[in-house]
């Protein structure tokens, strides 16, 4: 039995083979449309989510399976004082394979060390987002055609953005990646990051303003200021807007740019970015699915 807990427990090599099976998902959906059937994926959400709790029950759905959980900790038994490692046991029994996201950093990990399933991480705390970072993934490489040899420029919230962290793990290991991190003073990405870059002799850079790189970019990935991870409201609100990409600060961008973002946006990218041709974002939510659907087949052992 096999888990997901962080984007590096797949080899590179393994991760061609699920892009290569979501691709095929992604052309041929009616051959698949049964391969779960008898199945039950358990979504275990102690957190608010829309997109990756729809695409993860998007994705069993469309495999033919069938979905039980919860969407916050306030509807489940963690609100009378359960455990973590009780619910998955309990959860075992009922499903065949769990995606759990969890506030607290590790969450996922515990109930994994229990579960008698497999256990996705969907997301905990500031830490890890794997099936995000599967999905982002996925779409570089259908988008470019490869995963190396550019430069990317990680924009915003570096700080909390467990997207952003996950990120940057899975592309160090692929060759000629050059990274530009574009944050004010107070979200930049965590020193444990640019330690392990610099031990890799990775090159980056750290900037403050977008504008300056932008002509250096292949790839922009645009996160929010997240209002969550935030002790204090004034904090907040003086570094919600910080960046806002608009077709002015595009003009200055390549024309086969891609611009990504993880979702939900808020002010980060103007609503008339969207008509832009460069902008994947929400090509990157469709193929989350695809890369869902792939995880949950390999997973569950199921070949079609």
């Amino acid at each position: 039995m096999r888990h997901l807990m962080s984007p590096l427990d797949f080899t590179t090599e393994e991760l061609d083979k699920l892009f290569n099976l979501a691709a095929s998902i992604e052309q041929n959906p009616s051959k698949y449309a049964h391969a779960c059937d008898g199945k039950i994926l358990a979504t275990c959400f102690y957190e608010p989510s829309t997109r990756t709790r729809l695409s993860f029950e998007s994705a069993m759905t469309k495999l033919g399976g069938r979905v039980i959980g919860f969407s916050d900790a306030a509807s489940s038994s963690a609100a009378k004082g359960e455990s973590v490692s009780d619910t998955i046991r309990i959860i075992s029994c009922y499903a065949d394979i769990c995606a759990m996201r969890h506030p607290k950093e590790g969450a996922p990990m515990v109930a994994a060390e229990k579960s008698l399933i497999p256990v996705i991480n969907a997301g905990d705390g500031g830490h890890q987002h794997p099936t995000q970072t599967l999905t982002d993934l996925m779409t570089i490489r259908s988008l470019q055609g490869r995963l190396g040899n550019f430069t990317v420029g990680l924009c915003g919230d570096l700080k909390f953005g467990r997207t952003v962290h996950s990120l940057i793990h899975a592309l160090i290991r692929y060759p000629g990646i050059r990274f530009l991190f574009i944050s004010p003073e107070e979200l930049r990405v965590p020193d444990y990051i640019t330690d392990m870059l610099k031990e890799k002799n990775i090159p980056y850079e750290e900037v403050i303003r977008l504008e300056n790189v932008m002509p250096e970019l292949d790839l922009l990935y645009m996160t929010r200021v997240q209002k969550e991870r935030f002790f204090n409201e004034e904090d907040y609100v003086r570094l919600k807007d910080f960046y806002v990409l608009n077709t002015e600060k595009l003009e200055l961008a390549k024309q086969d740019m891609i611009i990504l973002h993880p979702l939900p946006r808020v002010n980060e990218i103007s609503v008339e970015v969207d008509n832009d041709p460069r902008a994947a974002y929400f090509k990157q939510a469709q193929y989350g699915v695809y890369v869902r659907m792939a995880l949950i087949l390999t997973l569950l052992n199921i070949e079609v």
